[in-house]
């Protein structure tokens, strides 16, 4: 089982979420609670999507993500779980593939749970909001953030968001907010995976998230071994057969060949 992590998509021109010590890079990203409650944090969100989901939308797999699907068509991974959201190891090739955290292309109506196209929203979101629409998919005051947001610092109370086409209810991004749980079949697809494999590795994932390092704990718990590529710290260095610091991309394109 290979398990991925925000590094992974890095040298996709993602940026990702910690340093090499495992701080904050950027601020916390919105809390479910936030969003779930706050009008104005709904504004706000939307107002960094709007110019972050491009970098998102137009980023192509790198060798990493390439290196990946090219082992699982070899039989050498049987499952991939990762804590991305930017469906880059599907457009890589990979089809074994558990979205731990979600993904960004989808929104979801938080009362009737239908669900639209996040391109959709964004074509609404330009349209009645052509004042806010930065460049090159960043902010007109901020940088581009690890889901597909960016910083904004503007008052956003004229900001017109889209809901629900179906009910008038809240949208939301189809991700797991901080503060919100994985869904259980997630978990749980994730969990047979480890129960069936014979070893797991670790890509570009600090593990600083529990809903990632408990499948590090699984794998211990199990006797399998642990291997990860990451640059930097990870919450399971105590706990891994192997660690190599290197950037994934390169190292995982040099494994294949």
């Amino acid at each position: 089982m290979v398990l991925t992590g925000a590094g992974c998509s890095a040298p996709s021109g993602i940026p990702d979420y910690r340093d090499r010590d495992g701080g904050w890079k950027h601020s916390k990203p919105m809390t479910l609670a936030e969003f779930i409650g706050s009008a104005t944090a709904r504004r706000r969100y939307w107002a960094g999507s709007l110019r972050g989901w491009p970098r998102v939308r137009d980023a192509r797999p790198n060798p990493a993500h390439d290196a990946l699907a090219r082992l699982e068509c070899r039989g050498r991974i049987a499952r991939l779980v990762t804590q991305n959201v930017d469906g880059l190891h599907q457009k890589a090739g990979t089809r074994g593939v558990v979205d731990l955290h979600g993904r960004l292309d989808r929104v979801d109506c938080l009362e009737c749970g239908g669900q639209v196209s996040r391109e959709d929203v964004q074509r609404l979101l330009a349209a009645w909001n052509p004042g806010l629409v930065g460049t090159h998919g960043a902010g007109v005051d901020g940088e581009v953030r690890p889901d597909g947001d960016s910083s904004w610092s503007r008052p956003d109370t004229e900001l017109r968001i889209p809901d629900c086409p179906q009910c008038g209810g809240v949208l939301k991004p189809g991700v797991v907010f901080f503060g919100e749980s994985v869904p259980r079949e997630r978990v749980r697809d994730a969990s047979a995976a480890i129960a069936d494999a014979d070893a797991l590795l670790v890509v570009g994932s600090s593990l600083m998230v529990y809903s990632g390092y408990r499948f590090v704990r699984a794998a211990v718990e199990r006797g399998i071994e642990v291997a990860a590529v990451n640059l930097g710290r990870t919450r399971a260095d105590a706990e891994l057969s192997l660690k190599v610091e290197a950037d994934c991309a390169a190292l995982l394109a040099e494994l294949v060949a």
